[in-house]
């Protein structure tokens, strides 16, 4: 067999392009494509990705490592809201810190090499339940396209640029010196307030919690608070 560096280079890789290799099982010789290879990284997790999971959807009452249940066979992806899964994804690596850390943040599940079949979802829990499985409870966003059964989705962090800050604006309706304004927005937000006639108003701040605000002002009146 002539030296490897004697052949020509040949780009770009196609598809249907071969290597040559050993079967670790047990010895023999095989061709690879290069389409094989690729399915084998992505399927396996061979490639890492920040932010990134991937599961196999299976029909099962529980799922194995690398698995997750719940959807059945061709049912859309928009309205999904629980999700059965393993705690450890297709590459082996245990997901539980930070699916956990993912609490009330926007996820995108989305079959591989098919694209148009997603969810878009904000996790409102994740919680374990019996045999070492976790239920992942989601509040549909938007979505498009079917669940297949035994094709693999990738579970990836994901907010549009567009999303932003969310602004909570609270109206006070009535004249009044001390508005109670909850605005579930888990923080401590900045906040802006005018009048009826759109003009801006200094007063007190005083946070309550992440989710509760207490605004006092000198004299009453009423107009609008934004906070973000």
């Amino acid at each position: 067999m002539a030296l490897i560096s004697s052949y020509p280079d040949y780009l770009p890789v196609n598809d249907l392009d071969r290597w040559v290799g050993t079967n670790s099982t047990n010895g023999s010789t095989r061709n690879f494509t290069a389409e094989q290879i690729a399915e084998y990284l992505n399927i396996n997790g061979k490639i890492s990705i920040s932010a990134q999971m991937i599961f196999k959807l299976v029909d099962a009452g529980t799922p194995a490592n690398g698995q997750f249940t719940g959807p059945a066979n061709g049912v859309p992806i928009a309205p999904t809201t629980t999700l059965e899964v393993s705690p450890l994804d297709v590459s082996g690596a245990n997901t539980v810190a930070f699916m956990t850390y993912l609490v009330s943040n926007d996820i995108l599940i989305s079959e591989q090499n098919n694209i148009n079949n997603f969810g878009h979802f904000t996790i409102t829990s994740y919680t374990v339940k019996a045999g070492n499985v976790y239920t992942l409870v989601l509040v549909p966003k938007v979505g498009n396209g079917n669940f297949d059964l035994n094709k693999f989705y990738d579970f990836a962090v994901f907010t549009l640029p567009s999303q932003g800050s969310p602004t909570f604006v609270f109206t006070q309706g009535v004249p009044a010196t001390t508005w109670n304004i909850l605005h579930n927005l888990g923080k401590f937000p900045s906040v802006s307030v005018i009048n009826n006639n759109n003009v801006v108003i200094n007063g007190e701040v005083t946070y309550i919690d992440n989710n509760n605000v207490q605004l006092n002002f000198s004299a009453g009146f009423s107009g609008k608070a934004y906070l973000n």
